[in-house]
């Protein structure tokens, strides 16, 4: 971001604001946490701020600090489309593409406020006066975490920020094993713990509060994970009928992909998740090394995200989904086996 942002920025901050603050629909740990680290950081600069998700999210990350204050679009969307309206900032987090607000997408594009965009993704739209966009970044919440240092305003992170921005930056580097981590995110860590961040304590919240309908769920996945040795890829399928035996909620099966990924030699791991609600079959893509998963999908399943993991959607049925899936692979053999 460039001094001359930051000084326009920082102008824009001098006097209290309407401000509203978004995360992607279906917002994940890196969404909340960056969205809620902010949040407390603009209160104290006495703004009156405002979260609007486009819809739910997961119960496991309903325990930080301010949670509860968060408006979900989706349940009342008349009164957030009239704080939308009176805002006179909007910062949009971990997304850069409108599009990725679902339904917020035209109220969003029409507002009359001054745009903000932090985020990390691939291929940023043009919608914001500024941004701050670096693919090489961990996660949004370590970018928050750069932008409070941008403003010289570090002396005002508190506890409360810390747990978010910690709980962001976990969630998106896999509790810091991804490829995306490197030197810098954990002396940013180390800060957020010297700063107040309860590390055991974010991780249990996160990781340690399973369901026992969930642990069962993922019995089934890992009962319906399938290997490609060949083209060192594995992949999941869950159906709707699994889904309701189980008594899914939102969030169930964060992190079930990872396991696709974790048997040796496998580089590519995919879950394909079928929504009768939504009438596609959502899917998500990991990979190891070099093959970029946010190419694949955006060529084939109209997704994207970052070259190791990537979010993508399909509207064939489940089996048909699978076997465009099986027929795609050869054509990307000689990367996958390289």
């Amino acid at each position: 971001m460039k001094a001359v942002d930051i000084s326009g920025i920082k102008s824009l901050l001098n006097q209290p604001k309407n401000i509203v603050i978004v995360p992607h629909k279906n917002p994940d740990g890196d969404a909340i946490g960056s969205c809620l680290g902010l949040y407390h950081l603009l209160l104290q600069l006495n703004h009156h701020v405002t979260i609007i998700a486009p819809n739910d999210y997961p119960h496991f990350l309903k325990w930080m600090p301010a949670n509860e204050k968060i408006l979900i679009y989706e349940t009342d969307s008349k009164k957030c489309e009239a704080i939308i309206q009176k805002a006179e900032l909007i910062f949009t987090l971990d997304f850069n593409a409108l599009f990725r607000t679902g339904e917020m997408e035209t109220p969003l594009k029409e507002a009359k406020a001054i745009k903000i965009m932090i985020d990390h993704h691939q291929q940023p739209d043009d919608y914001a006066k500024y941004v701050y966009s670096d693919v090489m970044m961990s996660s949004t919440a370590e970018m928050v975490y750069h932008f409070i240092s941008k403003l010289s305003l570090n002396n005002l992170i508190t506890p409360h920020i810390g747990t978010c921005l910690y709980a962001g930056i976990m969630t998106d580097t896999g509790s810091f094993r991804f490829p995306n981590t490197n030197s810098t995110t954990h002396r940013i860590i180390a800060d957020l713990i010297d700063k107040g961040a309860n590390n055991s304590a974010i991780h249990h919240n996160i990781y340690d509060t399973n369901s026992y309908q969930r642990t069962q769920l993922l019995g089934r996945a890992l009962n319906n994970l399938h290997v490609l040795p060949e083209l060192k890829t594995a992949y999941i399928v869950l159906s709707q009928n699994d889904l309701n035996e189980f008594n899914f909620k939102k969030g169930d099966t964060e992190g079930f992909v990872n396991y696709g990924l974790s048997i040796e030699g496998i580089v590519f791991a995919a879950i394909f998740i079928e929504s009768m609600q939504d009438e596609i079959i959502k899917i998500s893509f990991r990979s190891k090394g070099s093959f970029d998963v946010n190419e694949f999908s955006r060529a084939h399943f109209g997704g994207g995200g970052h070259i190791n993991a990537a979010g993508g959607k399909s509207e064939l049925s489940l089996s048909q989904t699978v076997e465009k899936f099986i027929s795609i692979l050869p054509q990307h053999k000689s990367t996958l086996t390289k």
